[in-house]
């Protein structure tokens, strides 16, 4: 190793491979900081969780503005839902690039294992995020990096290759055996964490991409709560789920454009229309929030509506989720 202070910039899920790849490099001395990447598909909560756990420095970057743009047309496509795996980590590798050029650290490093992922994680998609990135010769993953060539940190004695590692495959035993000998006891289980690889969540998106068009990050955000049904190619409602779901809803809920509906009496679902809607619109939202309570479906029912600092209780059939099916799309 060289005689200097070595700085690693990792990128970090928070995930078992992330800690292991951090703590390999801060073994041999190395100076280590993560950085995590915060968009309305996955959230940085775990890596700020390890970030506490195991005394690792880390940053949260916000990149929904650029993470949509790629999003729109992935040079190397989707996977099977809406996620550009390989095309999202080679846009994170580029901002955690731009920020290890302009604040002096060494390299870059992750904790991605080879063929453990079959899509984004194979020799050919690590070497396409690296040639992509544009910080090829700058990146190093210390738990396969023996199954690679040398990188140039290795060969100028920043890092020492002997201390890497060559696991590949989807076992994670090496894994669970090597946290163990580190004293790594806490840490998520593996898989998850990205809302673009669920079914549901693609379709919702990609409804809002397609049909919609115009969005903003709120709309975005909104995705992963309640039922979402589009009334028309320009408004769609949200209805909460659960109680927690309504939490959440309110939350995101702007009273400056939205309205929001909720039965005038009974318990049940807040539900909004993001950007608002006509005088029809809001009485069919509101008969389809009178449905999802125990409103009697044969009489009308009242709705209390809410718009800016506006508050008016309209009276309207019920409408059943099993009357909707020609009036609205679900999504």
């Amino acid at each position: 190793m060289v005689n200097k202070c070595v700085r690693a910039l990792g990128l970090s899920s928070g995930g078992l491979d992330s800690i292991l790849a951090a703590l390999i490099l801060k073994n041999q001395g190395i100076d280590v900081t993560w950085i995590t990447f915060k968009t309305p598909f996955f959230s940085p909560t775990s890596a700020i969780l390890a970030s506490k756990q195991n005394n690792i420095p880390i940053r949260v970057e916000e990149i929904t503005d650029i993470y949509m743009e790629m999003l729109k047309n992935p040079p190397a496509g989707y996977g099977k839902n809406m996620n550009p795996c390989m095309d999202c980590h080679t846009l994170m590798f580029a901002q955690a690039g731009a920020i290890m050029e302009r604040e002096g650290f060494d390299f870059l490093f992750s904790g991605e294992v080879a063929g453990q992922r079959p899509m984004s994680q194979t020799k050919n998609s690590m070497n396409y995020v690296a040639n992509n990135s544009g910080f090829k010769g700058h990146i190093l993953r210390p738990l396969s990096a023996r199954l690679f060539p040398e990188t140039p940190m290795e060969q100028e004695g920043l890092v020492d290759r002997e201390k890497l590692l060559n696991i590949s495959g989807r076992s994670r035993k090496a894994q669970i055996t090597l946290a163990k000998e580190m004293g790594v006891t806490q840490y998520p289980a593996p898989g998850g964490g990205c809302l673009l690889t669920d079914k549901g969540f693609s379709k919702k998106l990609r409804d809002l991409m397609v049909v919609q068009k115009n969005y903003d990050t709120r709309d975005l955000y909104l995705l992963s709560h309640g039922r979402h049904l589009r009334l028309t190619p320009d408004t769609r409602i949200v209805v909460g789920r659960t109680q927690a779901e309504n939490q959440e809803i309110s939350k995101l809920y702007d009273p400056s454009k939205d309205i929001k509906l909720r039965h005038a009496r009974l318990a049940g679902p807040l539900t909004i229309i993001p950007g608002g809607g006509s005088e029809e619109i809001v009485r069919l939202a509101a008969s389809i929030c009178a449905g999802y309570t125990k409103a009697d479906p044969v009489l009308p029912t009242q709705v209390l509506v809410q718009f800016q600092k506006k508050e008016e209780i309209v009276t309207v059939p019920v409408l059943k989720p099993v009357d909707l099916k020609n009036i609205v799309s679900y999504l």
